[in-house]
């Protein structure tokens, strides 16, 4: 076996395709470590940085509440749903307007997905990275929605293909079956292998293309074999929490994304491949690290503007509190939340919208929706939907 694995001819609705076969991991010829040291030293520090800044986090839950959700958005905007984090936001808080309902289902059940395989992961006992925990997260994934009907939590049983109009003229055609099981097999062993010596965030690199060469499940493959890379590295102790997800510079570059993805399978590029993998490492953790403290900052001036200009102190650094949780309210669920009057909560929020903190986003009068729009601007960053080709 070549680092550019084998085709095989295969019947697939009718007619004869070629599906490709990889080779298992590691790759023959090894990788050449070396020629990415830099770049893996420049990704490595950016990790550190990010993992380093979370202890400094007034909430480090609330960061990742709020990241892990800007990541199913972004995920699930590749895969071609317009819903935004705004809209996301909102259906949580019962808030919801505008967007298809399915859109916005699709990733509440990604987030679903992701916590359910980080918390498992994380469990006491903890439970393996592994075939099961990722068929369980895919099974969450597909809960409802438009993908119920795609065999949740199961490994496809039939020949898929991806591009095109049919297996005679698709871009990529996976593994049959029974050659399918063999590669999963072989990628669950490199999931804990250590005798090649390979960095965590190369294997990661790898682990991510092999997933999506094999494209085990009749849809969803992308959003599991993206989140595969933060569970990795979770898994191996490279980042204490789960903030670095690569979809948002996966999204800005999608067509050199898939055009490296099929240089490996054509031509066992996977250099190529680790060094596009190891600059987004970098890039993510960096702008995660600008966006976290970005947002300590702005909640702390917030605070400070409330304690100094407000009557109203008290309740209104009540209801900051809770739109640091999501920048989404109603004054009945901060009634419900805070245990305070709704008088005193419709004083409140009055008070932080005349100093500018929220602002009232439906124009009723019954049933406002308040968003604290500062916050909102930095969460926001990148996650407008893709626009059509």
């Amino acid at each position: 076996m070549t680092r550019t694995g084998r085709f095989v001819t295969t019947a697939v609705a009718g007619e004869i395709a070629r599906a490709f076969i990889p080779p298992s991991l590691p790759p023959t010829p090894s990788i050449d470590v070396i020629g990415l040291l830099t770049r893996l030293s420049v990704a490595e520090r950016a990790l550190g940085r990010l993992d380093g800044i979370t202890v400094l986090l007034p909430s480090q839950e609330l960061f990742l509440y709020m990241y892990v959700r800007k990541e199913a958005v972004l995920s699930s905007q590749i895969e071609g749903t317009q819903s935004t984090l705004s809209d996301l936001l909102r259906y949580e808080t019962e808030a919801q307007v505008g967007q298809p309902i399915d859109d916005i289902r699709e990733v509440s059940n990604y987030v679903d997905a992701m916590m359910f395989g980080l918390e498992r992961l994380r469990g006491d006992p903890a439970f393996p990275l592994s075939l099961r925990l990722i068929r369980d997260m895919h099974a969450h994934l597909l809960e409802s929605g438009r993908g119920e009907s795609k065999a949740p939590g199961e490994f496809r049983r039939v020949q898929n293909w991806i591009g095109g109009t049919r297996p005679g003229n698709a871009l990529f055609v996976p593994p049959p079956v029974p050659a399918m099981m063999e590669c999963l097999n072989d990628l669950e062993l490199f999931l804990h292998e250590e005798s090649s010596g390979l960095p965590p965030l190369i294997k990661a690199g790898l682990i991510h293309v092999q997933f999506e060469t094999i494209h085990p499940f009749l849809d969803g493959n992308g959003r599991i074999g993206r989140l595969l890379v933060t569970l990795y590295l979770c898994d191996k102790d490279v980042i204490r929490k789960p903030l670095l997800y690569l979809s948002l510079f996966l999204k800005a570059r999608r067509s050199e994304y898939y055009r490296l993805l099929q240089e490996v399978r054509e031509r066992g590029a996977w250099e190529a491949w680790l060094e596009f993998f190891l600059d987004g490492v970098a890039e993510t953790a960096n702008q995660a690290f600008d966006a976290a403290g970005r947002m300590v900052a702005l909640f702390r001036h917030d605070r400070e503007t409330i304690s100094e200009d407000s009557d109203r102190a008290g309740s209104a650094l009540r209801v900051h509190d809770l739109l640091q949780q999501n920048p989404f309210a109603t004054a009945a669920s901060l009634v419900k939340q805070t245990g305070l009057t709704t008088p005193t909560v419709n004083a409140a929020l009055s008070e932080l919208e005349r100093l500018g903190i929220v602002e009232e986003v439906t124009g009723r009068r019954r049933g406002r929706v308040f968003a604290y729009r500062r916050y909102l601007a930095i969460l926001n960053e990148g996650t407008d939907p893709i626009a059509a080709d």
